[in-house]
């Protein structure tokens, strides 16, 4: 998984050839860590057809203001720079797998 921060953002979720999911997170989230494990093994199975970044919440608050996560663990999908797909909370790995093809796909 990438890590991202406020300053590297727009040049690598914005901006990215494909599409990105971005993992709003925070130490104090307990779920926050089920879902990671989850991405990290889905990272590996989308290879490079989808960009799995992650972004501390509390350590970023300009791109969590921006993009309004009031809750964690938060996952936004972009395309083209823009959002075109949300998950609020923790969700099987099978969910987010079937959501994420959902995304290729479109």
């Amino acid at each position: 998984m990438t890590v991202v921060t406020d300053a590297t953002f727009a040049d690598t979720v914005l901006a990215a050839d494909r599409p990105v999911v971005v993992d709003f997170w925070a130490d104090w989230c307990p779920p926050c860590v089920a879902v990671s494990r989850s991405l990290a093994e889905l990272a590996g199975e989308f290879g490079d057809r989808l960009l799995v970044a992650t972004l501390n919440a509390d350590e970023n608050p300009g791109t969590t203001r921006a993009y309004q996560v009031m809750s964690m663990p938060t996952l936004l999908v972009f395309r083209a720079g823009e959002v075109v797909g949300s998950i609020v909370g923790s969700r099987p790995k099978s969910h987010l797998r079937l959501s994420f093809a959902r995304h290729l796909e479109g």
